[in-house]
């Protein structure tokens, strides 16, 4: 009989789901780090929410773990790579909370527009200080959502129900589905200048760390307000302090901070600052619905090996998996590279396959190359919900199998559809090692590296050596060097021995034959 562990403080819920179906449990919340790893080894699952931490410590000690289960969306407390390297799969529940979470945001647009928390604190002080707490009504007022995926589509939704026009920034959201929640559709310099109150529902990655600075600041409304339930990463707080003492802000109101458990921030004690606990998941029934969803998960397969909502595990057949192992590293660079180099809203994926690509079981493998697209902009993504995540996006997508000749024994082509335009991607097996052999039309002949340089440039003389010279005097040793070129130009592929910083792209971008630079990372 397998056996799990729940570490945290968790719905009476789970514990009946593992006992039901046939798995052991132990309740055991509150336990120190030493005592996790411990006892650890004596147990097939883990169950936690955000308190355990499975550091790579734990999970090194965990002899027999085969999955960790996480009660939510935030994978924060987990080492994935970790995890992965030991052959533990990292599930979470992804969709449990979405409502409770964006009711708390609109709880707290509320409370910033009334002030409510101060006006509460001053009455039971018997101070009754009625002008002091003047407000503004949200009627009319235009709410800026940066995010408009599941929980900032219920936020716009309950928003307009409260007469607010409602804007969004989000590269994935469609035109269509804009249209269909009944809000409208800008880039993040429009929404700055326009919104009277600015809400985030953005996973933290390398587009949305530090992305409330004080140079976007500068660029918002006098008196704007700013909500973020989403985390605390996206706000520089000094710079958000800064803008409220010179009145550019008029007030905050944050669930989640740079560093929590928070004790001490340099936004605590100010009056125009409202601050709750992390408490965006904290209901009733959120708790009990995530609870529900990772013991289903993780007894189906601790039992079956079904695999649902996994982060670090594909949901691929035992038969399939030695097949499909090559094709799943091809599909992760294309999707991947295609994600990394689209800036505008997706519209649609085509997916074609040729040669002994089309005997694949190919819903795995687009599965996989719509997680490596989304993946820049969404940290929750995983292979089973990246199709879900395309269709409530209306991100149509589409496999076609191609019975013809194929030039190679087997090939990818990925398609990209935005608002602005349509580019591909493809790419082979050479020995079962995945290769590029095309971009935007181009041929080359590619692989993929940790760190690279995608450029595309003018085909005039002086490029290479350009780009030689510049990454030299930087310090920065080139690998391989790709190129392809047409008619319209040229493009490169530029593989180097370390991460590219901005500074560095910038100095790129510079060089006279280049028309676009792009760091990417794999």
């Amino acid at each position: 009989m397998p056996k799990v562990l729940i570490s945290d403080k968790m719905s009476p819920l789970a514990q009946k789901v593992f006992e039901t179906r046939g798995v052991e449990v132990d309740y055991r919340p509150g336990l120190s780090p030493d005592d996790l790893k411990a006892c650890i080894g004596a147990y097939d699952g883990l169950a936690i929410r955000s308190a355990t931490k499975a550091t790579a410590e734990v999970i090194a000690a965990a002899d027999n773990l085969k999955v960790i289960g996480r009660a939510g969306i935030g994978v924060d407390n987990v080492d994935i790579p970790a995890a992965t390297a030991n052959g533990v799969v990292v599930m979470n529940a992804p969709f449990g909370n979405s409502i409770t979470t964006a009711e708390h945001a609109i709880a707290m647009i509320l409370s910033l527009a009334r002030q409510i928390p101060q006006a509460n604190a001053s009455t039971h002080a018997a101070k009754w200080e009625k002008s002091r707490f003047m407000g503004v009504e949200l009627m009319g007022k235009t709410l800026g959502l940066v995010g408009a995926g599941n929980i900032g589509g219920i936020v716009a939704d309950r928003a307009l129900g409260l007469r607010m026009k409602v804007i969004a920034y989000d590269p994935f959201l469609s035109q269509e589905r804009a249209e269909e929640l009944g809000i409208e559709k800008v880039d993040l310099d429009d929404l700055w200048a326009r919104a009277d109150v600015i809400t985030f529902h953005t996973p933290l990655t390398d587009q949305t760390r530090n992305l409330v600075n004080a140079g976007t600041i500068a660029k918002m409304k006098t008196g704007v307000r700013i909500v973020n339930c989403a985390r605390g990463g996206i706000i520089v707080e000094p710079d958000l302090k800064a803008a409220l003492d010179a009145g550019k802000v008029a007030g905050a109101a944050l669930d989640v901070f740079a560093q929590e458990p928070a004790k001490e921030n340099i936004l605590f004690g100010d009056e125009r600052v409202i601050c709750t606990p992390h408490l965006g998941a904290s209901t009733t029934e959120a708790q009990e619905k995530v609870a529900l969803q990772i013991a289903e998960q993780m007894a189906d397969y601790l039992l079956t090996g079904a695999v649902v909502n996994a982060l670090n595990m594909p949901s691929v057949s035992a038969e399939d998996a030695p097949k499909l192992k090559p094709y799943m590293t091809l599909a992760e660079q294309l999707g991947s590279f295609a994600g990394q180099i689209t800036t505008s809203g997706l519209k649609g994926v085509t997916i074609e396959f040729e040669g002994a690509a089309t005997d694949l079981n190919t819903k795995p493998v687009t599965a996989v190359i719509l997680r490596g697209l989304l993946a820049p902009l969404m940290d929750t993504v995983n292979m089973v919900n990246a199709p879900v995540v395309a269709k409530e996006r209306d991100i149509s997508v589409t496999e076609v199998k191609h019975d013809r000749p194929c030039e190679y024994h087997t090939l990818i082509r990925l398609t990209v559809t935005t608002e602005q335009r349509s580019r591909t991607v493809s790419g082979t097996l050479f020995a079962g090692h995945p290769r590029i052999i095309e971009m935007e039309g181009i041929a080359v002949d590619a692989e993929i590296s940790p760190h690279m340089l995608y450029i595309h440039n003018e085909d005039k003389p002086g490029f290479i050596g350009g780009v030689g010279t510049l990454l030299g005097d930087e310090g920065v040793n080139i690998a391989t060097f790709h190129l392809g070129r047409h008619k319209d130009g040229a493009v490169a592929l530029v593989s180097v021995d370390q991460p590219v910083d901005e500074a560095l792209v910038a100095k790129v971008r510079e060089l006279p034959q280049v028309n676009r630079v792009q760091a990417l990372k794999f």
